[in-house]
């Protein structure tokens, strides 16, 4: 299966123009606290946990876990082992938090453990880490009916190194009930040298998946059927599996590509290797070399393709028409294949083998003059363009004007060149580029791929348990809500919703540590390290008239921007919204922030 570049389309409905700021309004958020009788079974990250990717993954883990089936109802694990659950009916009476699973393992003697971690796989069932390398899966029963129910543990198992469970899922195929789990984990590299350069660590996905094995009428029993594992070189930022396990979307700065299954070791053809990593275009699959080069002249084009070494002329398939052409080894997927830019002679081109490990290919332009501003259309990103000398002297020349040592040559110009120095922090863009790609659970190669270039990644929220998560990015400065639909590869991630200002907002809180919105859209939330929430309401109608001093027209509608201080001076290791409530939560308290009524 071929991996296609896609794009990401905005709705240019779902945005507003005219916005212009957030009014900080005064009117004070209802608070109420609920104080815990053990404290949050915090993990502090160890001297040997020290890069980047330790922090992205266990530093900032959310150890308040929402129910997506059942509204205002959170979760967490306490340092005796016990999961907890509380659930608001009545804020000005919310009781004690409810024991409704206890780990019997003494899982705090790990040396290795890491944070406990919870996911819901579906309304009457969930999955638990207990951070020291056992995985459980529960049935819950219908957690609304029975809150205070205990959970029947059905599937219990060492799973090997430490993990946390990032997402799961449950479907039912032939009458074999299966749930879909996938697992983090962050592993010394045993590939990696001391002297090169990198952190010396590797990040591993594992999706196992758990089925019933019994027959009809005997006691259901669950074993691992399948696991298979993902490696990178990064925490990816988003990663989910599809409904029925038919698919699995991870964004991320470094590549990901499947390794093992059932423990045996994929091989990856090194043709097939190099076009899986120059199909992203970027850094998702990364492309450390270009497959092939390409000059041009008004006459003619030259490409240039690498081959492996001591390729003959019998190995080679080149197939070429007015409009298309095809380069490839026998037995490989073809190295440069598409519609030409432009339509070339194909009784006057030509092809040798030169140094036995590259393919020339000379393509005689059917009309001469024009330039091509690529190779092949649609954009392919496995190949580069070179300039002669004379054509990077002649770019040089005609772009001149455009350069000057001086950083305001002109400035009685009515529009004076950007000053870089007026620039604010949160005017710039992280260096590093993502990608977005889903892998087919069946092939387990990559189908779809999303450059996600500058655009920052912010946070993922579960809006619809019927649905994958959501996720956010920045986009200029706001910040647009993603939706996967893998049931429409020709759109497979929609833009649902837009949060003003935000992509610029967040950029200024430099101790901003979660971000996150409810299912209605109704408003976004940041919260800080320690005290401070944010919350940034979607512009709504004024009940009095008001008019905008400067231009002098009537204001119709205003955003609200408000801030909530906690009274607490533990460090936020939760955060979590619904429609009408924000939950946060320290070692030792809950906080139940009222945003809507």
């Amino acid at each position: 299966m071929a991996v296609s570049n896609y794009s990401l389309k905005v709705n240019r409905r779902l945005l507003d123009p005219s916005f212009e700021s957030y009014r900080l309004s005064l009117e004070p958020i209802p608070t109420y606290n609920v104080e815990l009788d053990a404290a949050v079974a915090e993990v502090k990250l160890k001297d040997s946990q020290y890069t980047l990717d330790h922090v992205r993954a266990f530093g900032m883990y959310n150890y308040l876990h929402l129910d997506p089936w059942y509204e205002d109802s959170v979760f967490f694990v306490d340092c005796k082992g016990r999961v907890l659950n509380l659930t608001v009916t009545l804020d000005t009476a919310l009781g004690k938090p409810i024991e409704v699973f206890h780990m019997s393992s003494d899982h705090t003697t790990c040396e290795d453990r890491l944070c406990a971690s919870l996911s819901f796989i579906s309304a009457t069932w969930a999955s638990l880490s207990d951070g020291a390398g056992r995985l459980y899966l529960l049935r819950t029963s219908m957690r609304r009916e029975n809150r205070s129910l205990k959970w029947e543990p059905m599937f219990s198992e060492e799973m090997g190194e430490p993990f946390t469970i990032l997402h799961s899922i449950s479907h039912v195929q032939a009458g074999v009930h299966s749930m879909e789990v996938l697992l983090l984990r962050i592993q010394k590299d045993p590939s990696s040298d001391s002297d090169a350069k990198g952190s010396g660590y590797s990040v591993s996905l594992e999706w196992i998946t758990v089925s019933n094995t019994a027959e009809q009428g005997q006691e259901k029993k669950y074993k691992v059927r399948k696991r298979k594992v993902l490696r990178g070189k990064s925490v990816p930022h988003y990663a989910a599996l599809e409904p029925q396990g038919k698919g699995l979307m991870v964004a991320s700065e470094k590549p990901f590509v499947f390794t093992h299954v059932d423990g045996a070791l994929l091989e990856q053809p090194a043709a097939q290797a190099m076009e899986m990593e120059s199909s992203t275009g970027g850094s998702m699959l990364q492309v450390i070399d270009p497959i092939y080069f390409w000059q041009q002249t008004i006459e003619d084009i030259t490409v240039s393709v690498r081959m492996p070494e001591g390729i003959t002329k019998d190995d080679v398939l080149f197939k070429l028409s007015m409009e298309n052409v095809s380069v490839g080894v026998q037995g490989f997927a073809p190295l440069l294949e598409g519609q030409l830019h432009a339509p070339v002679d194909p009784e006057a081109s030509a092809w040798i083998i030169k140094d036995e490990k590259s393919l020339e290919v000379t393509l005689q332009k059917r009309s001469e003059g024009p330039m091509w501003p690529e190779l092949l259309t649609g954009g392919d990103r496995r190949g580069e363009f070179l300039m002669s000398e004379e054509q990077t002297a002649l770019l040089h020349e005609r772009l001149t004007y455009l350069t000057t040592e001086d950083m305001n040559a002109n400035p009685d110009k009515d529009k004076p060149p950007c000053n870089a120095q007026e620039l604010e922090d949160c005017d710039g863009f992280p260096e590093d580029s993502s990608n977005l790609t889903r892998f087919d659970g069946e092939s387990l190669k990559p189908t779809h791929v999303v450059n996600l270039g500058s655009h920052q990644y912010l946070f993922t929220v579960d809006l619809n348990p019927s649905e994958m998560p959501s996720f956010c990015l920045r986009h200029d400065v706001d910040a647009l809500l993603w939706q996967p639909r893998p049931d429409q590869p020709s759109n497979m991630w929609e833009h649902i919703a837009t949060f003003n200002a935000l992509g610029y907002v967040q950029a200024s809180k430099r101790d901003k540590k979660f971000a996150t919105c409810p299912p209605n859209f109704s408003y976004a939330a940041l919260g800080e390290c320690l005290r401070r929430v944010f919350i940034y309401r979607q512009p709504s109608p004024v009940d009095t008239v008001l008019f905008n001093r400067m231009q002098g027209r009537q204001v119709g509608q205003v955003a609200k921007q408000q801030v909530a201080s906690l009274e607490s001076n533990n460090i936020v290791l939760g955060f979590r919204a619904t429609n009408e409530r924000l939950f946060v939560l320290t070692s030792n308290n809950l906080f139940v922030l009222k945003i809507n009524n």
